[in-house]
């Protein structure tokens, strides 16, 4: 049987054994699909440079079922339902495609998160996949995989979370005005949660050990970053440190991510309690 997995661009994936299916992201009239052909850094500099609307728009059904189309066995891995309508429409994929497909399986997952949180998702199903596991098999031990899994930010700026309904605007104002760096997570319902308001790199570092070492960190560690290699590197260097032996990749966000983020921001995706 032919076997797939599906992810929207929210995870930062490129290429390899994943199909992703891009969402956009808008700039007063003009479109940027996030995709493997999308030049993030001068997205991101047009949006520095412009005072216009934007927003983001999550890929439709229609996007689905064509990554969907040609496999028998499917699992598709959606940024959190609270943050887009791309898990709904997904599900809604689903259903056509099983109604036409009558031999086929889909499990759609609701990440309950973003980036690089999701790719440690595909990461397992891929191990699983190739441990030879079957359907049902991956399906479940996914399921218990995703309770150990936490998504972090370190972000300067919240005025495109504001902007787009998924944090308070006043709060944003209060960031940016005061120069304050914010550390936060993925809630357990998908929801981002602001968890500490820092001043300056040192604290920003000690907040993110700290956040680790209370969800038990257990050595699997993806950061992404928006046009700030630097200082993902200082911190895999900072948790390599404090957790010797950690495994710790560090890429570049795309488009999506880097919209939210925005220039400076970093993401961590990571295994634990």
């Amino acid at each position: 049987m032919s076997f797939k997995i599906v992810a929207d661009s929210s995870s930062n994936i490129k290429g390899g054994n994943c199909a992703v299916v891009p969402l956009k992201i808008y700039l007063g009239e003009k479109e940027y699909i996030d995709n493997d052909g999308l030049d993030v850094r001068q997205m991101m500099v047009d949006f520095g440079n412009s005072k216009e609307k934007s927003s983001t728009s999550c890929p439709n059904i229609s996007e689905w079922l064509d990554a969907f189309e040609g496999s028998d066995e499917i699992f598709a891995i959606t940024i959190s339902s609270n943050l887009s309508a791309s898990y709904s429409c997904a599900i809604n994929a689903k259903e056509q495609y099983l109604s036409e497909h009558e031999n086929a399986k889909v499990c759609v997952i609701d990440s309950l998160s973003v980036g690089p949180e999701m790719e440690l998702i595909v990461e397992k199903i891929t191990e699983l996949h190739n441990e030879g596991k079957d359907f049902y098999e991956i399906e479940k031990e996914v399921t218990e995989f995703q309770k150990r899994t936490h998504l972090m930010f370190w972000l300067k700026s919240l005025d495109n979370l504001a902007r787009n309904g998924r944090i308070n605007g006043a709060v944003a104002k209060v960031v940016s005005a005061l120069g304050i760096e914010i550390v936060g997570k993925a809630s357990d319902v998908g929801e981002l949660q602001l968890l500490h308001k820092c001043r300056g790199k040192n604290k920003s570092y000690a907040k993110i050990l700290q956040e680790l070492e209370i969800n038990g960190f257990s050595g699997k560690c993806i950061i992404s970053h928006c046009n700030n290699v630097q200082d993902a590197l200082r911190l895999k260097e900072l948790i390599n440190e404090k957790f010797p032996g950690a495994e710790i990749i560090v890429n570049e966000c795309g488009g999506l991510c880097c919209y939210y983020a925005q220039d400076g921001g970093v993401v961590l995706g990571y295994t634990g309690n």
